[in-house]
Order: C-alpha cells, then structure tokens, then sequence
C-alpha cells in the first residue's frame, strides 16, 4: 500500500448478549488491527437507563460494559441506524452515542435531532478524508430523528401489490420504491460530504432479511441514486445473512455484510422457531447454533476491504469469513476448502448483479 493510501475494513452487525464479551473478537482482532477505518454496524444500545418499548425485542439493551466488544476490535466508526435504535427510548439511545463517543469511536445514522443523524463522521489518515454516512430503510413507528426529535436517519421504502393474474388468491408481484424525500436527503447529504472529503463511503440498514438471494426492488434504486449523487462505496447490512455484491458504474454496493459479532438471548433452535423459518422464509435453522438462529447461512460473514487514496477508491475486495461456534468471526484463508466454498456461494449469491471475482492472495476482488 502506497504512502497517501488508507484501507477501510467494513464489517455487518455487532452487538453479543451474553457470555463473556472479550473471547468474541479473539480471532479476528488481528485482522482489523491492518485497517485505518474499522466500520461496524450496532445492533443494540448500551446503557442502564430507558424503558423497554411494547415492540423491542428481547435482548435489545445491554449494560455499558458489554460495549467492549466495539473496542476490543478497535472499531472507530458506528452506525446506529437500525430499526432497534429506540427500542429502549431515547435516554437509551443517547446514552449509546455518548459512550461511543467517549472511546473515540464516531457515530453515525443516530442523533439528538435529524441534523445530527445525518451529519457525517470524517475520517482523515495519511492525507486521505473520508466521509461516512448512515441510514436506516426499516424503521419502526417514530424512530425516525426530527428537527428536535431523537432518533436514526431514514431512507424509508413503500411497498405496493400488483396482480400479476386475473385468478383471485394467485400471489401479486410485490413493488417497493424508495422515499422520494428520504433519497432527495440522502443524495444532499452525499454531495455535502463530498466536499468535505476525498471519498464517501454510505452505510444501509435495509432490505429483506433472512433469504440469502432475496433483494427487495427498492435497493438498486437507492444504490443508484447514491452513486449518482457522488458516493464511492456503500456497506449494507440488517439481512443476517450475506447478500449480492453488485458493481454499478464502477462503484461497488455490499447489499448485506451479514452478521459478524451477534448473538440472540434466547435459544432460537426450536421446534416451531424452525417451522416457521422454512414456512415463512425457506430457510433452516442450524441447531448447532442456537445464538445465532437466523438460517444455517446466518454463520457465513465478511469484511469488506476498500483501498482509498485521495483520487478515489483504488480497489474493493472481501475477506470471506465463517462464525464459529463460540460465535467468534474467523477470516478464512485461500486454500482452506472453506474459503473456496465461501466464494462460490457469494458467487453463487450475487447472480444477476454486476460482478466479477477474482482472488488475490487471501481476498477476494471485486470488479465490474
């Protein structure tokens, strides 16, 4: 890597609930340690204060010491653009920010007001600046931040049911677009960050969890439009489980990271949790992971890798990894039977989207 370059590594959802929290970023530590930008997704809030909503999900907050885990793998980057943001009110959410903040990590996607939620965290090494900025496409009622209201930035979606047939009761093709207003934001949003910085980098929350090949129509639309209005990179998550990787003109969209340090408070390997996951999504649950029981696809993850310099993104690649049974990220090795396994099924995963592979050394390049 040149003088005036800066590796951003990005990794999918992070928030473990029990346990002890150090043994968690064991393996992967020295990986992220070669990054300058180490990016995470929250998944939780951190804090003793807030009072748990009537929609939260079990597990959602967790005491300020289980943060650890954010500095254990040196992330100095979080989003708190996720549809649990405000699961514990607003003192919960805030309490998180200030924590983070007081470790040196920014945070972004999350604030007092719509200001700060969408305002930036800039990253500047080796005379590289990069902007990153968040948003959240699966927002519960009223988690969305205002002019003096706390909370996440949006990029909601709508979702409309055309038939397809004449016959009653065939299923509709399901059409979702993106806000206009939220894209318009987004897009300004883009275009100030991208006179403050050499390069942008935009985080999403969105789109369909659980189906690995599943992508909902509204997502290459917001990509475009992101790309379009000056981004460089975009690092999506919120699905659980790893998604396509698109290029479009050149700029790359990770549609889901998948999970990388996660787990549930309750043991998800049951009898009907597993019905339900083959009826209502096709998927089967693993039960040899019962803390992770989003589908046995739930333990595949990823790290996206992205060289910067101030003329731009120089190349993108992904380093594949596989999540133990301790529930520890293991970045795979090329020669390893399950790395190659690994790309073909993001491969196999990202058909039908703008991509090429190519392997060097122990990553995996990404090229249009």
């Amino acid at each position: 890597m040149g003088d005036n370059e800066i590796v951003l590594l990005g990794c999918g959802d992070v928030g473990p609930v029990h346990g002890a929290i150090a043994p968690y970023s064991t393996l992967v530590r020295p990986v992220l340690a070669a990054g300058d930008i180490r990016f995470a997704q929250c998944e939780r809030v951190y804090s003793t204060r807030g009072t748990r909503q009537a929609h939260a999900l079990e597990g959602g907050r967790g005491t300020p010491d289980m943060a650890s885990v954010f500095t254990d793998c040196g992330f100095n980057v979080v989003s708190l653009a996720s549809n649990l943001a405000l699961d514990w009110g607003e003192d919960a959410l805030l309490d998180t920010i200030e924590l983070f903040q007081k470790q040196g990590i920014q945070v972004i996607g999350a604030g007092r007001n719509i200001e700060e939620a969408r305002r930036p965290a800039i990253v500047e090494h080796n005379g590289v600046r990069v902007a990153i900025l968040a948003y959240c496409s699966v927002p519960k009622e009223g988690y969305c931040a205002g002019p003096n209201r706390v909370g996440i930035a949006p990029l909601r979606a709508h979702t409309s049911y055309e038939p397809l047939e004449l016959q009653a009761g065939m299923p509709p093709r399901v059409v979702s677009t993106p806000d206009a207003k939220d894209l318009e934001c987004m897009a300004a949003d883009i275009a100030r960050a991208r006179q403050a910085a050499h390069v942008v980098v935009v985080s999403l929350h969105w789109g369909i969890h659980f189906i690995p090949r599943l992508i909902a129509e509204y997502q290459p639309l917001a990509a475009q439009a992101a790309f379009a209005a000056g981004a460089d990179l975009i690092l999506g998550h919120h699905a659980h489980v790893p998604k396509a990787i698109e290029v479009q003109s050149g700029k790359v969209c990770f549609y889901s990271l998948s999970n990388f340090i996660f787990s549930t408070p309750f043991s998800g390997a049951t009898p009907q949790r597993a019905e339900h996951f083959l009826k209502r999504y096709g998927v089967t649950i693993d039960p040899e992971y019962p803390y992770l029981p989003f589908g046995t696809d739930g333990r595949r993850s990823m790290i996206a890798k992205a060289v910067i310099s101030r003329a731009g993104i120089r190349k993108v690649s992904f380093l594949p990894a596989l999540i133990d049974k301790q529930l520890r990220p293991e970045v795979l090795k090329h020669g390893d039977p399950r790395f190659e396994e690994a790309v073909r099924f993001m491969d196999w995963v990202s058909e039908g989207y703008n991509h090429n592979f190519r392997l060097e050394g122990d990553e995996v390049l990404v090229e249009g």
